[in-house]
């Protein structure tokens, strides 16, 4: 007999090792849980790398971001209103139970926002909520800087802005539709954006133009002008060698400039957004078409690979190829917006290449015209990039029927620049510049009564 029988116990006829029966079954239920863990520990394969919610009175969002594309099923309760969103294959980490503290108590739409483990990878997200939402939950590929992102949109099941219902209620752009008329109100240009931004223009109240003054425009109805401060939200647009968004110092100046337009008696501004979030490319088109616009004016900061880069520059749109390498790069980098921001695209609609058929040589020819009277202001406060207006294929200037800008305010990407843009005194000048320029247009190209060409 052998000297060690728990050895010899576990030999067999041919003196190999035998498995105890504990080790086969610890085996057969490793191999069970493996074959059915599609939902389980096994399959959570993506992490979530960063949460951020964008509230505002528009609709407010939530995206999280992870490492792989995230599965999720989606539904509403009742009583009190709640929305549940379960993100399948991933495991709750740090990142999502911070989600809870980025709701603040100013958000219009949601109450408290809850993340908790479900089951084994599924975790269950709450959203208690303020009033009755219509959301959209959408997915993401990655781009740029972000890597997969899943989106929450939550907007109000009832509009109260008129601009934005009209909008709502006419997804599909029609060269025909009218707006509803603003209510009778003299003192109208006086109005906070925040009033008036929601409230269409009707074309009946255009009239022509009495008299006009090259120190001081006079006319007898409301110049309708649209500010279009570029990115936000989810689209921090280019950003400064100290960190400096665009989003934000453009914000500002659309302000200003609001606040300078809005002193004077006939002109009525109106904020294709008016704080930080995402509004796509073809929305901040719509807007200003619905409100018929006399004047559509897109605000950004430059950007280039060169750090030395600097100036100010106006872009128009061109009918046929850009006219420089550069301004064809910078139009690439801008329609590239509505991927950075997230569109939830439907049915392959792309209202940026149906705007482009329609737009007129006049319109861009008046928008020449614009676009130079700002440079002959621009170049009073800082080096002019090119002297004259440049042209390319920009998304967000293909209104057919509004004379369109886009204003490079400085190259964010230069140091100097991005210092001047974040200066309230620069920025108070590049406002007052651009205000002077929309004068000096209007005094030369006064405002006429005019029709949509779908209703000539």
């Amino acid at each position: 007999m052998s000297e060690h029988p728990e050895i010899t116990s576990n030999l067999n006829h041919a003196g190999q090792p035998m498995l105890e029966r504990r080790d086969v079954l610890r085996g057969l239920a490793a191999t069970l849980l493996l074959s059915v863990a599609p939902v389980g520990l096994a399959a959570a394969s993506a992490s979530v790398v960063a949460v951020r919610v964008w509230p505002a009175n528009a609709y407010t969002r939530v995206t999280i971001e992870s490492s792989a594309p995230l599965t999720f099923k989606q539904f509403l309760l009742k009583d009190p209103e709640r929305l549940v969103v379960d993100l399948e294959g991933v495991d709750l980490n740090n990142e999502l139970q911070s989600l809870a503290g980025k709701v603040g108590e100013d958000d219009p739409y949601i109450k408290l926002l809850r993340a908790g483990r479900n089951k084994p990878g599924v975790v269950r997200l709450v959203l208690d909520l303020k009033t009755v939402v219509k959301p959209q939950v959408f997915t993401l590929p990655p781009v740029a800087e972000y890597k997969n992102r899943l989106v929450i949109d939550l907007y109000p099941a009832v509009q109260n802005d008129e601009l934005l219902a009209f909008l709502n209620d006419n997804t599909q752009l029609k060269m025909d539709a009218v707006p509803p008329p603003l209510p009778a109100d003299k003192n109208a240009s006086q109005a906070s954006s925040s009033n008036k931004a929601s409230e269409p223009a009707k074309l009946a109240d255009k009239k022509p133009v009495e008299s006009v003054d090259r120190n001081k425009l006079k006319v007898d109805r409301l110049i309708t002008v649209v500010l279009d401060p570029g990115h936000g939200g989810e689209d921090p647009g280019a950003v400064g060698p100290s960190g400096t968004h665009e989003k934000a110092v453009v914000l500002q100046i659309a302000k200003r400039l609001r606040d300078l337009l809005q002193s004077e008696p006939n002109f009525r501004v109106v904020m294709t957004r008016d704080a930080d979030f995402f509004v796509p490319l073809g929305v901040r088109v719509r807007k200003a078409r619905a409100v018929q616009a006399d004047l559509f004016v897109s605000i950004h900061a430059d950007a280039f690979v060169r750090p030395d880069a600097n100036g100010s520059s106006v872009f128009a749109l061109s009918e046929g190829g850009a006219s420089s390498t550069a301004a064809r790069w910078l139009a690439q980098t801008q329609n590239d917006a509505d991927l950075i921001g997230g569109v939830k695209v439907k049915g392959g609609e792309d209202l940026r290449k149906t705007l482009l058929d329609l737009t007129t040589t006049a319109t861009i020819n008046d928008s020449l015209k614009l676009g130079k009277a700002m440079l002959g202001e621009l170049g009073g406060i800082n080096r002019l990039h090119k002297p004259h207006v440049e042209q390319a294929s920009f998304a967000v200037l293909k209104a057919p029927d509004i004379p369109s800008v886009l204003v490079e305010t400085a190259f964010i990407s230069n140091p100097a620049e991005e210092q001047k843009l974040i200066n309230e005194e620069y920025q108070q000048k590049m406002a007052q510049a651009l205000f002077k320029g929309i004068k000096r247009y209007f005094a030369k190209n006064p405002p006429l009564a005019r029709t949509r060409m779908a209703q000539n």
